[in-house]
């Protein structure tokens, strides 16, 4: 028997190779973990620094969204006061309207009144005027039937003393010119006349008819006397004066058309007389 058959080898066996194989894939599939791994941590380490570079531009849009709101709401705020604004001058500019068109109204009223007190003062007055016509006719009547020769005796020899003076003044003043505000020597208005002829006998009467028609004692038409002052128109409101000379005649500027003249009462009966004489 041979000493060298009994002997071990020292020599390792040979791997099979499918056992090679089957560490090679243990092998792979570590790494291939590994490596999963290694991205996964990557992704994960680096997911941080994303975030930071992100952040300043997502506060940056927000911020503007932010000031734009806030633009549009101020706007919107604007506008709401604008229109309150115009609302409420609306408002006053009706209620003031309103105001002035009640003001209107009431001043309307108060012409129509006054338009109408004053048409029926004047409906009075032509009353009185033409009952006053009826009874300076029917005396003038009376006087005609005595003879005409009576009557112009009757105009120039009753006035004595101031009242011949007015009188004989205001007959030398026929046929001047009318001017009104004139109050002579060439020319006369109706109580420009008047005031001249009193001047002549030393009496200083107003400027104006309205006055002149109150300045003496009212006397009826039915007693005149040569000197009275005759009136158209209500007392304190005449229109027109002029100057009895007796015998149913007076004097007086009565307009640019006839100038100063001398006519019978019938020709223009006057409303009232005064006596300063």
């Amino acid at each position: 028997m041979s000493h060298t058959a009994h002997i071990r080898s020292h020599r390792k066996p040979r791997r099979s190779a499918s056992t090679i194989a089957m560490r090679a894939g243990v092998a792979g599939g570590v790494l291939s973990t590994l490596a999963v791994a290694g991205a996964s941590g990557s992704a994960n380490a680096a997911e941080p620094v994303t975030q930071t570079l992100e952040l300043p531009t997502l506060t940056a849009d927000l911020a503007a969204q932010v000031a734009q709101s806030a633009d549009v709401t101020q706007q919107a705020a604007a506008s709401y006061q604008l229109q309150a604004e115009r609302d409420a001058a609306a408002a006053k500019a009706a209620k003031q309207a309103k105001t002035d068109l009640a003001e209107a109204k009431k001043k309307a009223a108060e012409a129509k009144k006054k338009a109408e007190e004053t048409e029926r003062k004047e409906a009075a007055e032509r009353a009185s005027r033409a009952a006053e016509r009826t009874t300076l006719s029917a005396s003038s009547d009376t006087g005609s039937s005595t003879g005409t020769s009576s009557n112009s005796s009757t105009s120039t020899s009753t006035a004595t003393g101031s009242a011949a003076a007015v009188v004989s003044f205001v007959q030398a003043q026929v046929g001047k010119a009318y001017v009104s505000g004139a109050t002579g020597p060439s020319a006369y208005d109706c109580s420009g006349l008047v005031q001249a002829a009193f001047k002549q006998v030393g009496i200083s009467l107003p400027r104006v008819s309205q006055a002149q028609s109150t300045a003496g004692t009212q006397v009826g038409l039915d007693n005149l006397q040569p000197g009275d002052i005759l009136y158209w128109g209500g007392a304190g409101s005449a229109y027109h004066v002029g100057v009895y000379v007796g015998g149913g005649m007076f004097v007086g500027a009565q307009n640019s058309s006839t100038g100063v003249v001398e006519k019978p009462l019938s020709y223009d009966p006057p409303s009232g007389a005064v006596r300063v004489l």
